[in-house]
């Protein structure tokens, strides 16, 4: 977050449930802000960006997102349009939300791209 916007950002959104501390709307450049994206506050609070907890948190993250596909669908609207940035105002850019966001994004758009191809060859079979 605290990066100055580039050229190739694209749409810059802002994926944490809080405004980050000290930045005004302008400086932040932003395109979006999805609130609802963002980890719970409760499971925000338990990892605590504590790297030991990192892999439950990335499993119980992506649980909220199965349970929550409309925010998931919002992003990969502004994901079809071109490209995005996961703006993200953690200190830690190995151990944030916009990490998981991120490999969770991607792991479902592999899925998808997977489930599409499955279903071309059985329809030509």
């Amino acid at each position: 977050m605290y990066d100055a916007p580039g050229p190739a950002d694209g749409a810059r959104i802002l994926v944490d449930r809080v405004w980050p501390r000290g930045l005004t709307r302008k400086a932040a450049a932003l395109d979006l802000w999805l609130r609802d994206i963002a980890p719970s506050t409760p499971l925000r609070k338990w990892f605590g960006h504590r790297p030991e907890r990192w892999k439950q948190f990335c499993r119980r993250y992506g649980e909220e997102l199965r349970d929550d596909p409309f925010a998931v669908a919002a992003l990969e609207r502004w994901m079809d349009k071109g490209s995005v940035t996961l703006v993200f105002s953690a200190k830690d850019r190995d151990h944030n939300n916009a990490v998981a966001l991120k490999a969770y994004l991607g792991r479902a758009r592999r899925r998808h791209t997977t489930s599409q191809a499955a279903a071309r060859r059985s329809r030509r079979a």
